[in-house]
């Protein structure tokens, strides 16, 4: 397995990001101090604090409005739990409380409540590999797309990008070929795509464009 890392080697800038490369991912660690679920509004590019944000749990409905209830799976944003629609392919969820992070299989709902109690963070999501085991598939194998998947990789989280677009197979045998712990699914499709980071430098770097308006969620480093 080759991998490649980048680091910024410079002393006058602190850490934000390192980012690894394999055969068919790119690996992105953000050196955070914090996870929040942002809902509603995407963070704003002159946001400092912002490290990295991408869409996380599934959208409902193409509203003009935003709603909670419009979100697949009941979450947690800045500590408030929230209601929202019930959705089959959330197998799975993530929290991060205390300065902890959780992945979680099937029954969620208790460490919900938790990061709610203790001002954290969570959401839904269909869970693609937990504690080293691939999980069934709740999308069509063949189904080629770009795919994105919040991970634990090494002890560390990341959220892993395949490079190209790729058969949804694909994405799972790559992500099961370097050792994966968890993987979660992260929403992605045309425009739910539009994700960003700040790089070493503090500029910001946009993965994937913005072509509408209906995205509901944000994971946000």
């Amino acid at each position: 397995l080759l991998i490649h890392s980048t680091y910024s080697q410079q002393e006058n800038h602190a850490q934000l990001m390192h980012i690894e490369t394999t055969a068919d991912l790119i690996i992105y660690y953000p050196q955070y101090s914090n996870i929040d679920l942002a809902c509603g509004q995407m963070p704003q590019k002159t946001d400092n604090d912002v490290l990295f944000c991408c869409e996380a749990a599934f959208t409902g409905e193409l509203l003009k409005e935003f709603k909670h209830s419009n979100i697949a799976g009941h979450h947690v944003s800045g500590g408030i739990f929230y209601r929202g629609y019930k959705c089959k392919p959330n197998t799975g969820g993530f929290v991060f409380y205390n300065n902890q992070w959780k992945f979680l299989l099937h029954n969620y709902a208790d460490e919900l409540r938790a990061a709610a109690d203790n001002g954290g963070m969570g959401f839904g999501q269909n869970m693609i590999i937990y504690d080293g085991k691939t999980q069934p598939s709740f999308h069509k194998l063949k189904s080629r797309f770009e795919y994105r998947a919040l991970c634990e990789y090494r002890g560390k989280l990341c959220v892993g990008d395949s490079k190209e677009v790729v058969s949804y197979a694909t994405f799972i045998s790559s992500l099961e070929k370097i050792g994966v712990t968890h993987a979660l699914y992260l929403d992605m499709g045309r425009g739910w795509n539009h994700s960003w980071y700040r790089d070493n430098d503090g500029k910001v770097v946009e993965i994937h464009p913005k072509t509408h308006n209906y995205t509901t969620n944000w994971l946000v480093f």
